[in-house]
């Protein structure tokens, strides 16, 4: 969701006509934490939020309520039924894709549990609300996803060394009914997975076990036909190594969004440049760009007023609020505005 530009100019501040008075750079934004990120300022020259304090906007992201609900209830019966039939067949193919569709119902319901906290209005204590329950989410998901595939990893190279009797025929239709299963969550998902990343987690999670019982199949095949046992460790291997690569991605990125680095897809160096086209700003500094989810990005940036263009300041901060929320997808920009640049504290990294 994106903010109303009405609301822009909704905190308290008193802008005096064109000439702000900037008394203040002590506010050190290289220092702040982000999740309570509320400016505790006495004085309110050019200070201005997209939204005033006071607005209990929360940007829910798609409600993904019923595939949750879904996904878990097929995931959590297929999960019973494979291990006990991989116990049975003696096949780690199965027992390995059960684990990894149990850490995928664990990985579903705290991607369930977080999108329903992200809706939960601000606090005076959590002043952005929960909303980064998401990214965490993400980054668990990832985190918990690499650490079944090791485990996996680490009993293939095992079982290579260990010739067990395995049922291949039995294997391929067990896994037949786990890419069903699999393949239709992944499904559910799919629509959110490319622009929230809590959705992609759990997408990733589907998808790459839906690959997992493709290869047990193909695996329980060639045994059936073969005779030879070995393939089974060797296809739980191949197929690790491809989730592995699948998941670095969402690590990575999930562990951006938590470093509140700048999220994918918004250049620094373009918002810079879209808000000195602005008329009345003749320079900026303090540039600081986050997420506050997996689908809402914030702002904070110091904007100097050009003295020789007299243009309104509630203008300007509507202007600078409808260009990041339109051309660069920020629901939640914070500008303060100066008639001088200020000086940087050299100590800190703050510009």
């Amino acid at each position: 969701m994106t903010p109303d530009p009405h609301h822009d100019c909704a905190c308290d501040h008193d802008h005096h006509g064109t000439t702000l008075p900037h008394e203040h750079h002590a506010h050190d934004h290289a220092d702040h934490d982000h999740d309570d990120h509320h400016h505790d300022h006495d004085h309110c020259d050019g200070h201005s939020h997209g939204f005033g304090f006071g607005h209990q906007h929360v940007h829910a992201p798609a409600s993904f309520g019923l595939a949750f609900a879904v996904g878990i209830t097929l995931n959590t019966a297929y999960v019973a039924g494979e291990a006990l039939w991989g116990v049975w067949a003696h096949s780690l193919s199965l027992l390995a894709d059960a684990g990894h569709n149990l850490s995928d119902v664990l990985g579903l319901a705290g991607a369930w549990l977080a999108q329903v906290l992200a809706t939960r209005p601000s606090s005076a204590r959590f002043t952005y609300g929960l909303r980064r329950s998401t990214i965490l989410s993400a980054l668990a998901n990832a985190t918990i996803l690499l650490l079944v595939t090791g485990g996996i990893v680490w009993e293939s190279v095992l079982r290579l060394f260990s010739h067990q009797t395995v049922q291949g025929e039995v294997i391929s239709w067990v896994a037949l009914v786990g890419i069903a299963v699999n393949a239709v969550t992944a499904l559910l998902f799919m629509k959110g997975a490319s622009s929230d990343l809590n959705i992609r987690g759990a997408f990733m999670h589907m998808a790459a076990d839906a690959v997992m019982a493709f290869s047990v199949v193909i695996a329980g095949l060639l045994i059936a036909f073969t005779g030879y046992t070995i393939i089974d460790p060797i296809m739980s291997l191949i197929v690790s190594v491809s989730i592995v690569i699948g998941t670095w991605s969402l690590l990575r990125s999930s562990l951006n969004l938590a470093l509140d680095a700048v999220p994918a897809g918004i250049d620094p160096d373009a918002v810079q440049a879209a808000l000195l086209s602005l008329d009345g700003v003749s320079g900026l500094h303090h540039l600081h760009i986050w997420a506050m989810s997996t689908t809402e990005t914030a702002l904070t940036v110091h904007l100097v007023c050009d003295p020789t263009k007299p243009v309104s300041t509630d203008l300007v901060i509507a202007r600078a609020a409808e260009l990041v929320r339109t051309r660069f997808d920020i629901a939640h920009p914070t500008f303060q505005l100066e008639t001088q640049p200020s000086v940087c504290d050299t100590h800190q990294p703050c510009c």
